[in-house]
């Protein structure tokens, strides 16, 4: 007899404002590692986004590219994560000319996702999550978009603006 419940995977819980970041280690686009706890000491904005050459996306992440300066002068790293692949990734940095890292979440499928509790496994894929870690490592920011909604990337701002009375 099984106990109830068995075998039915339980959501992680999106990380709270003021808890510490998970650390992960992941590779980006060129197929070196990257782990966030390396980053300590800047701060880091950590987007999870569905699909690389998706619409929405692509929209977001050039706003973030045409924008990088608003990161750079917060001393803040940009990270993309989706569940695609290393070469997926690099032909989608090569072509929309994104100079940040773009991490593959590839596998274990979502792992890293689900430890931030936006990894949807009925679709495959990251749900729109933001994070905005602090140099500490902590969460000062955080907004999970339903699917189809674009982030509001006024929110970016008023959001590193915040991180220098930290």
């Amino acid at each position: 007899m099984t106990q109830p419940g068995a075998g039915v995977a339980l959501a992680t819980a999106v990380p709270a404002v003021g808890q510490p970041a998970p650390d992960f280690e992941l590779v980006n686009q060129f197929g070196e590692p990257v782990r966030l706890s390396e980053l300590r000491g800047r701060n880091v904005v950590l987007v999870f986004f569905p699909f690389a050459f998706s619409g929405i996306c692509t929209g977001e992440l050039c706003e973030i590219r045409d924008n990088l300066a608003l990161f750079e002068d917060a001393d803040a790293a940009v990270l993309g994560v989706s569940v695609d692949s290393k070469f997926a990734q690099r032909a989608y940095a090569e072509k929309e000319g994104y100079s940040f890292d773009l991490l593959a979440d590839f596998w274990p499928h979502g792992a890293v996702a689900e430890r931030y509790g936006v990894f949807d496994p009925d679709s495959g894929m990251a749900k729109r999550g933001t994070f905005i870690i602090d140099a500490r490592g902590t969460v000062r920011y955080v907004v999970v978009n339903p699917r189809g909604q674009a982030r509001d990337f006024t929110e970016y701002r008023a959001a590193l603006a915040g991180l220098a009375g930290n």
